[in-house]
């Protein structure tokens, strides 16, 4: 866990069509990042909320999320109401910081894990322990 962890509050700077007058509420909207975010380095993290068209048709938001050392995270929103678009963008960012999470450390998830790499034979000592002779694979 990082010494200084990566919070929404913190994090987070608005961009076209948020004001500061918008930033409490969607703090709050955004809280549940905040597990997902404390693995990260506050000072390596990056947050810009940014809406074209607000309450209008065709509104689109976009957040965008900086951690040092990885790719930039891009999820965006076309719902027409403004909460559902903010949901919308932070869950799809929640999903993409666990995807990212698991790729970049595969070590943590089984699936990923491969303890005999693909083509190379297990050694017949191996198949010996467990009984079996070179013949009965």
């Amino acid at each position: 866990m990082s010494t200084n962890p990566a919070t929404v509050a913190q994090c987070l700077r608005l961009g076209a069509g948020f004001s500061q007058a918008d930033r409490d509420w969607i703090v709050a909207q955004f809280a549940t990042l905040d597990t997902r975010l404390a693995t990260f380095n506050a000072d390596a993290t990056e947050l810009e909320l940014s809406v074209k068209n607000r309450e209008a048709k065709g509104q689109r938001i976009t957040l965008e999320c900086w951690i040092a050392g990885r790719q930039k995270i891009v999820t965006t929103s076309a719902e027409e109401d403004l909460r559902a678009a903010l949901n919308d963008a932070r869950d799809d960012l929640r999903r993409k910081l666990n995807d990212a999470k698991t790729r970049q450390e595969p070590r943590n998830n089984k699936h990923l894990r491969v303890n005999t790499p693909p083509g190379q034979a297990t050694p017949a000592g191996e198949l010996a322990d467990a009984g079996m002779t070179t013949d009965e694979r």
